[in-house]
This record gives C-alpha cells, structure tokens and sequence, in this order.
C-alpha cells in the first residue's frame, strides 16, 4: 500500500506514444478510404475525414491531412486522369504517413493519391449503374416515349450562368428559319457532388408539370469534361430514365459517354449541337409540309385553269345556242304575229262590211215599217178624226209601244243590252255549222270586236 507510484505527465505520455508511433511507422503506406469531408481552409489546406464502411455503418474513421503544395498537386494530378478535382464520398488510394500530435492525436499526413485508383472506382459505379437500371428494366425506357412531332415547349435544366445554356438559347432563338419555341428554365447544379440531388429535383417538379412541355434537355457547357462523374449516379439516371418526357442531354462530354447520356433519349456532345438537332427536326417536318404546300398549289391552279377554261368554253356554246334559239323563236313570233294581225284585221273588216249591210237592211226594213205605219197612222188619223178622242188616244198608246219595239229592235240597241253576235267565219253559229274545239269564233258586243279560240263544246239538250 506504500509502495511508491510512478506518475507521468501527460505529455510524457503523449511525446512517448508520438515516439513510438514514428519508430513503428517509419514509411509510407497505401491506404483506401472514403473521404467522408475535404475541410478544405482558406489557407489552402486541407483537413480530410477518412472514414471506412461496411453495410452503410462507419467501422473506422481517422483524420487526414493535406498540405497546400501537396493538395494542389494531387487536384492537378485528377483534373488529367478524372477530368474533375477530388470530391467528397469518393473512395481513394490514399499515400499517407502515420504521425502523431501532441494536441490532435493521431491523424494520416496524405502525401499522394491515385487517380488512378479512383478512376476504376468511377468505373465500377458506372458499370454498377448501367446494371441496375438493366436488372429494373430501365435503361431503354426514356428512349421508348414517343418523340412530338414539334418539340416547342422545353423544359431546360441548367445554371443561369452556364456558357452551354447561353449556346443553346442561341440557337433556337436566332434560326433563319424563324421557328418559335417557348423554353422554361429549372435550375440546377451541374456538377459535382450537389448536382445529382439538383438535377433529380428538377426533373421531380418537372414531372408534376409535364402537361405544359414537350420535351426535356439538360444542357452545360464551358467546363470540358471537368465534374462528369455525377453523371453516373444511380439516383439521377433512374430519374432520366423514369422521366415521362423524352430527356435530351447536351452535356459537354466527347468520350465515354456516362450512364445518363446513355439512357437519354438522345444526346448530343454540345449544347449548339443540340439545339440544331431541335431545328432539324423543325426543318424536317416543314419541308414536307412546304413541297405539300406548294404540289396543292400547283395542282389547284392547275385545276383551276381547266376549269376556267372549260367554262369558258361551256358559256361560249351556251350564248351561242341561246342566241339561235331566241332568233328561231323570235322569227317563228314574228310570223305568227303577222299571220294573227293580217287575219284579224280580214276579220274585222269582214264583220264590219256584214254590219254595214245589216244596218242598210235594218234601215229599209225600218223605213218600210215607217212608211206603213205612216199610211196606218194617216188610216188612223182619219179613223180618229172619225171616232172621237178616245180613240185617238188609244191609238196614240199603241203608236209609242211600236216605237218602242223598234228602238228595241235596232241591233245596236240589242248589242248595248248586253247582248253579243258570235260568227264563225263569217257565218252565225249554229247546227249548220257546228263548232270544234280548237276553232276560231268572232264575238261582237257594244264596245269591242273579240276574237277567241274554243276549249270545249257541249250541245245545249233543248225540248
């Protein structure tokens, strides 16, 4: 219980293990490991977090370090081989030297790493991508859709500022072939660690307003093939995949294509690239349109000109024959009318003449009706001188009744009764000469001389 104890400060302890610690690990090692953190400081430095995984748990984790000279030789080293600096969650073949610090510990000083290594690494997670996507039927899927006749409405996911975005605007918005298209703009990273979740996020709101696009690109320019590798990722080329719009991608990339440029619809290795294969398809579809355009045109005037011709020449032969009849109608009229005008007035004449001798006899029949009258009357006048005035009253009575008679019996007087003279050729109409259907008649009344042709005739059934 006295026994005397040994007591160490502690940075006796901790100068021992640093001690230990250089004596033990002397050189340089391989080591693999995540970088779960870069800490990347404004000095230049860097601080890395090297972590190791198994079933998605951490099962060994270490801080690194990085110093400036060397950090920047090794980014250099990855822009050669990768085409992209070194990036958080990527596995590495790390050069390190164990060392030891009296205030943080155990750390790995990092001296090298391997672009090489990482570069098979990007290898297997883009082969293990294209295998899952093959397993869950999905790597022809976005190539299946149907491609609209006129992509005009676009959806664009890209930076604002990208070179490759202003390339594309480019030209689709000065074609000489004045073909409008209405873009929308999503966006989103391009690349590096935060562009798969960007980009998969576009593509999500994309979706929930599919019914306003056509089609959808995403396009970046102005970097090379620097920060491809997000191109890759499962995540984001499942959603190219399932996306319900054709995806066309103008990415920048002119080698091994990634996995996304793979199972888009189409790509193409520039944003100017993509957008003329936009206004070819335009062209294409309105050159046809043009010829069809102008065949109608030509094959209307065409028909046009024939039928003009032909109906010229159908009105040609119609005046034509319009005016032949009119000239036969008009000649057959005009004779006709002559022969109706010559045999009305030998008509009327004829009528005229039998009326002067009807009136001549009306007058001597009168005259001589006069006359014996005259005497009777004279006959009388003695009779009456004779016997008395009553008698001569009497007979004075029938004097006037006589007169009457034969002011009645005057076919002018007859005629202004309401009476009418019919003939037929000349002749009174009667048994003698019965008429027909179709015959001429003459009618004399009081004021007008009338020629009629018969419809019909019925025989008066007298007792």
């Amino acid at each position: 219980m006295n026994e005397k104890r040994q007591v160490f400060s502690l940075r006796q302890v901790v100068a021992s293990v640093r001690k230990t610690i250089e004596e033990r690990y002397q050189s340089l090692y391989w080591v693999k490991a995540e970088m779960h953190k870069l800490n990347l400081y404004p000095s230049g430095h860097a601080f890395p977090e090297l972590v190791q995984k198994e079933e998605g748990k951490i099962v060994a984790q270490i801080n690194g370090s990085i110093w400036k000279h060397n950090l920047q030789r090794i980014n250099q080293q990855f822009m050669t081989v990768l085409k992209e600096p070194m990036k958080e969650g990527s596995t590495l073949l790390l050069q390190v030297r164990v060392s030891f610090s009296e205030l943080y510990g155990v750390s790995l000083q990092i001296m090298d790493i391997d672009p090489s290594y990482t570069l098979g690494e990007l290898q297997r997670e883009r082969q293990e991508t294209l295998l899952r996507l093959q397993q869950e039927g999905l790597i022809n899927k976005n190539q299946q859709l149907a491609f609209p006749m006129l992509p005009q409405r676009i959806a664009i996911i890209s930076a604002d500022t990208s070179k490759g975005l202003s390339d594309f605007m480019k030209v689709l918005n000065q074609n000489q072939f004045g073909y409008a298209f209405f873009t929308h703009l999503f966006f989103a990273y391009l690349q590096g660690d935060a562009a798969t979740e960007s980009i998969t996020r576009q593509l999500k709101a994309i979706e929930k307003v599919r019914h306003h696009f056509d089609i959808v690109v995403i396009v970046r320019g102005g970097g090379g093939e620097v920060g491809l590798s997000c191109y890759n990722n499962y995540e984001l080329c499942k959603a190219i995949a399932t996306c319900p719009l054709p995806v066309l991608t103008g990415i920048g990339h002119s080698t091994n294509l990634t996995v996304a440029e793979m199972i888009a619809y189409r790509n193409a290795i520039t944003p100017t690239e993509l957008g003329e294969y936009l206004l070819q398809v335009f062209h294409e579809f309105s050159v046809p349109v043009e010829r069809a355009v102008e065949q109608i045109q030509r094959a209307s005037r065409t028909v046009l000109e024939r039928t003009n011709a032909t109906f010229s020449q159908t009105v040609k032969q119609l005046k034509s024959t319009v005016q032949t009849n009119l000239l036969t109608h008009h000649n057959k009229w005009s004779t006709l009318s002559r022969k109706l005008n010559a045999k009305s007035e030998l008509s009327v004449q004829r009528q005229h003449e039998r009326l002067k001798f009807m009136q001549k006899d009306l007058t001597t029949i009168s005259k001589r009706f006069q006359l014996e009258k005259m005497t009777y009357l004279n006959d009388a006048e003695l009779f009456l001188k004779q016997n008395a005035t009553k008698t001569v009253r009497k007979k004075s009575e029938e004097m006037d009744v006589l007169q009457r008679q034969i002011q009645l019996l005057d076919p002018k007087n007859v005629l202004k009764r309401g009476y009418s003279i019919v003939r037929m050729e000349g002749k009174s109409v009667a048994a003698s000469n019965s008429p027909k259907a179709g015959e001429q008649l003459d009618i004399e009344t009081y004021d007008f001389k009338i020629s009629a042709t018969i419809d019909q005739v019925e025989t008066n059934k007298n007792d």
